[in-house]
Order: structure tokens, then C-alpha cells, then sequence
């Protein structure tokens, strides 16, 4: 797959453990398979960020797992039960994962579609304002 990749991300990457690396480079390929237009950029001096007209996703990851924020105010279905922490979060929820985990590509393409479907129509916090 081909995109812009920001050389920042890249560095945040390749200092990771190798299956870390293996899991972020997946979900990296996911996000901007959701749509073309996906820009990567880092925010909080070293996290990356996915966003289009709004955060989509970010990375956060810790010695034994790494975190992929979905940034959806809770709105977005998770009919495959992916999302591990911040049900009750009114800003974004967790889908974390662990050696050996596998990611479930077709459930965090959709979510991801469809955060990007609800940022293009204002975002969450309009859409949620809005009574949907």
C-alpha cells in the first residue's frame, strides 16, 4: 500500500519491539485503507496520530502491549467486541493488543470507515450534539 508516511511516525515505529512494529505497521496500513486521504502526524511531542478532519486513531504503546485509541466518542458500533478499555469514555476507546495477539483487520477497517464517515459530517461531538 502506498501513502504519505510521516518520517516521524516511521522513527516512533522502528524503536519498537518487533511485534510491536508488526502490529503498528498493520494498523497503520488499515487506517489509510480506510481512506486515501488519511494524514499521519505526531502529537504530544511523540505520539502518532491518524486524522482526517479530526483525530481517527493513535498510538500509544507500553513495555508489554500497545494501545490504538479510537477516537469516536463511543459512537462508533463494535459489534465484534474488539474495543478493550474506555467503554465509558466520552472521548475515545481502547483496542489493545499483546504478543502474539492477532488484529482483527476487517472489524478495525470498519470502525475506522466509519470514524472518518462521522468526522466528515462534523464530528462526534456535532453528531452527539445533534442527538445521533
Amino acid at each position: 500500500m502506498t501513502y504519505v508516511r510521516d518520517p516521524r511516525v516511521d522513527t516512533y515505529i522502528n524503536g519498537l519491539p518487533e511485534w510491536q512494529q508488526a502490529v503498528c505497521r498493520e494498523v497503520r496500513d488499515l487506517v489509510h485503507a480506510a481512506d486515501p486521504a488519511v494524514e499521519e502526524t505526531i502529537k504530544r511531542t511523540v505520539q502518532p496520530y491518524f486524522v482526517l478532519r479530526g483525530n481517527i486513531c493513535a498510538f500509544l504503546t507500553t513495555k508489554d502491549h500497545l494501545n490504538v485509541f479510537l477516537y469516536d466518542g463511543a459512537m462508533v458500533p463494535d459489534p465484534e467486541g474488539i474495543i478493550t478499555a474506555g467503554h465509558e469514555n466520552k472521548t475515545a476507546r481502547t483496542v489493545a493488543f499483546y504478543e502474539g495477539d492477532e488484529v482483527n483487520a476487517p472489524a478495525l477497517l470498519a470502525m475506522f470507515r466509519q470514524v472518518i464517515a462521522n468526522n466528515r459530517a462534523g464530528g462526534w461531538r456535532k453528531l452527539k450534539g445533534a442527538g445521533n
